[in-house]
């Protein structure tokens, strides 16, 4: 999931480690040491162990309870003079055969290493006696070419070296001996001189990134945010190691994400155990176009809160076409819930109302209401979507968009929440979203939270939406090996 923007984010620490490097070798200020280079995504693990460990340290220092005396301790004690005489026997017998044996042994290896000698020694005198007549005869030849050999040998040493950190040779080599524990074999080094990455190092950089966001389908103004966030946390950073690159970069890009995926809001659950203790159910409307998988959208949820142990009633307020009655039937049959439903043709605010109604009375929970898919430029829908809102005064409008589709889906949630005022998102398809666009973008451009991600064909296939687990699925090693092999 997200496979686009991950490589995104990893290539621009791999670029902006490559202009360092490049620019150090050229003032001389690189040097190669021993260990080993980490990989963009390892960052995140490692600070999940270095809380894991602090919380270890933590219980370490509590006081620990009076241990029972161990089983070794207790068999010694529970030992009867005899068996221990025995033991003694037994040992001393066991030193006196393996002495015997050991100096055996060692005798022979003497014997077998004095034969190992005078056999090398006669192939040295063999082999010095045939080469000595070579070298009278050719000597200043063979020290022109071993000089030769020695000079060339040289060459390819400094040609490996001053190539070992490049991308675009090593790239792939690289990538594959990644370890589990996220390090690459080599390609670390340390600059001589401490740098500091100044907004040159990073300018053409994160133009690239903004340019690669807004081809993925993230929002313009949400890719500049990106990337004069990135910008602020790296120029002035002073860095000693390329390692260090990797980490300032994995940090700035991760903190800028964070801040755009940040909304604040409440979760559904959390309002419906408000609604409850008021003795009302919590009504909330679903708007959007067709074919977003709306209609599918609203069984999953009744399906979720059913198994929460609420009891949600639809509202098939799509009274436009017959299709679309049957459709959220059926679901509703599947699922098991109670539907409200007039003829085709009817008024749709009249079956939102109804339903309202049938849940105050019935002691219900919740209550979900479709819509007719509309486009968001079409006035006279949209005119009728204002009225079954005015009508079943509910307490969430949601926007029901596909995640596929990238900056239209943030296009039409824009246009919905200036005519209606939307309170939320729910994004369908984000299992396969590869580009992570909507994803990133839709909340930011109208400031209201995703509340739940569709990540499957199922009604179990849907998951409330959670910042942190986003975060996760753009920064963690998961997956990081197919990435690193495409």
């Amino acid at each position: 999931m997200f496979e686009s923007l991950k490589k995104k984010f990893s290539r621009t620490s791999e670029k902006l480690e490559e202009e360092l490097i490049e620019e150090a070798e050229a003032e001389d200020n690189l040097q190669e040491e021993s260990g080993s280079r980490f990989s963009f995504f390892s960052f995140g693990r490692k600070k999940e162990e270095e809380e894991e460990k602090e919380e270890e340290e933590e219980e370490n220092l509590l006081p620990e309870p009076e241990e029972e005396e161990s089983e070794a301790t207790q068999t010694i004690e529970e030992e009867t003079p005899v068996e221990a005489e025995e033991e003694a026997k037994e040992e001393k017998k066991s030193g006196f055969w393996s002495f015997g044996r050991n100096k055996d042994e060692d005798k022979a290896e003497d014997e077998a290493e004095e034969v190992e000698e005078a056999e090398e020694e006669a192939k040295e005198e063999k082999k010095s006696g045939f080469w000595s007549f070579g070298r009278n005869k050719d000597g200043d030849e063979t020290e022109e070419e071993a000089e030769e050999v020695e000079e060339a040998e040289e060459e390819a040493k400094e040609e490996k070296k001053s190539h070992f950190w490049s991308r675009n040779k090593k790239d792939s080599e690289d990538k594959k001996d990644v370890s589990a524990d996220g390090e690459a074999k080599g390609g670390i080094f340390s600059f001589v001189r401490e740098k500091t990455i100044q907004e040159k190092h990073v300018e053409d950089i994160l133009f690239e990134l903004e340019m690669e966001l807004l081809q993925g389908d993230v929002a313009m103004e949400v890719a500049t945010e990106v990337v004069e966030s990135v910008k602020d946390n790296l120029v002035g950073k002073k860095i000693k190691r390329s390692n260090d690159i990797t980490e300032y970069t994995y940090y700035a890009l991760k903190d800028a994400v964070e801040e755009i995926i940040s909304i604040p809001g409440k979760s559904m659950t959390e309002m419906i155990e408000e609604k409850k203790s008021q003795g009302e159910p919590l009504v909330v409307m679903f708007v959007g176009i067709n074919g977003t998988g709306k209609t599918t959208t609203i069984g999953k949820l009744a399906n979720y809160y059913l198994k929460k142990g609420y009891t949600p009633v639809i509202a098939a307020s799509d009274t436009f076409r017959a299709g679309a009655i049957e459709q959220v039937t059926h679901h509703a049959d599947n699922v098991g819930v109670k539907i409200i439903k007039h003829q085709k043709g009817s008024d749709p605010a009249a079956v939102a109302f109804d339903a309202v109604e049938h849940a105050r009375a019935q002691g219900k929970e919740l209550v979900l209401i479709d819509t007719a898919g509309r486009m968001q430029t079409n006035i006279n829908l949209m005119d009728e979507m204002k009225k079954i809102k005015r009508v079943s005064k509910p307490d969430l409008v949601i926007f029901v968009g596909d995640a596929i589709t990238g900056n239209d889906a943030t296009e039409q949630a824009r246009k919905f929440n200036e005519a209606i005022d939307i309170d939320g998102v729910i994004l369908t398809k984000a299992d396969a979203d590869s580009k992570g666009g909507a994803s990133l973008s839709i909340g930011y451009v109208i400031q209201k939270p995703i509340m739940f991600l569709g990540v499957g064909q199922g009604y179990d296939d849907i998951m409330e939406y959670d910042p942190e687990w986003m975060l996760n699925q753009l920064f963690s090693e998961e997956d990081e090996a197919a990435l690193l092999e495409e």
